[in-house]
């Protein structure tokens, strides 16, 4: 079928009033206009309003997705930062209404920012930059931003994003641990929630699954754990009981 039917079958079932997480004509367009395909890894299930798993990190389904977009409420011409960009789906969308050369992403992992990068390409958005970055520090060099919007929770949203909103900016995130809020943040006060979600939570440098380990010491302690282990003979062996082999 074709994928243009499909999206539009896709968000009239956001629309609908059984799950009416679209409200906004704004969203509802760019939603239609951007492609799933290129974030996914199943095309044929890429329009199912349902999450995948790609390089370690999760592609929200498209309610979850739209929730996010509602809460950001983003208006053209927006400078906007999406922090952990995964696959790049929504800075797609976001760049949609926006327009590609105001969004920015970051992610903490480096091969979802070679991924989201080719992903956003193929989706007709290469304009969008994305950066691999420890996303609680932001992008201070793009700042001030009129929208952030973080796909990681926290228990308070971090200072330095705060910092980086422009006056009269959105900050959108997942606020809790066990039980999260998502929460949009405007000059420091949080003026609208969003219901409960569950995300994973914020990395920090060196928790990435594909990043190299940075405490040098642990790291050869292990390794000269491994080593030393490779060269004992069987009289080392604190397993072996040797008075009873006798």
């Amino acid at each position: 079928m074709d994928p243009a039917v499909l999206r539009d079958d896709m968000v009239d079932s956001l629309e609908h009033e059984a799950k009416a997480v679209v409200g906004s004509e704004r969203v509802g367009v760019a939603m239609r206009e951007v492609p799933r395909e290129p974030f996914v890894e199943d095309d044929s299930a890429a329009y199912a309003d349902r999450a995948f798993e790609r390089l370690g990190t999760r592609v929200l389904s498209p309610s979850a997705a739209g929730r996010l977009f509602e809460a950001l409420s983003v208006r053209p011409g927006d400078d906007v930062l999406v922090v952990g960009v995964g696959v790049g789906y929504t800075a797609a969308v976001v760049a949609e209404i926006a327009g590609e050369t105001n969004v920015h992403g970051v992610d903490i992992a480096r091969r979802l920012v070679y991924d989201a990068r080719s992903n956003l390409e193929r989706a007709g958005y290469p304009g969008v930059l994305v950066d691999c970055r420890d996303g609680a520090y932001g992008l201070a060099e793009y700042a001030p931003y009129d929208r952030i919007l973080v796909e990681a929770a926290a228990v308070e949203p971090p200072a330095a994003l705060l910092d980086q909103l422009a006056p009269g900016g959105r900050l959108v995130m997942p606020l809790g641990t066990a039980g999260q809020e998502l929460v949009a943040i405007e000059d420091g006060d949080r003026v609208a929630e969003f219901g409960t979600v569950a995300y994973h939570p914020m990395l920090v440098e060196g928790e990435q699954p594909d990043g190299v380990e940075r405490n040098r010491t642990r790291r050869e302690d292990r390794e000269h754990a491994r080593r030393d282990a490779e060269r004992r003979k069987g009289w080392e062996q604190s397993w072996i009981d040797w008075d009873e082999r006798v």
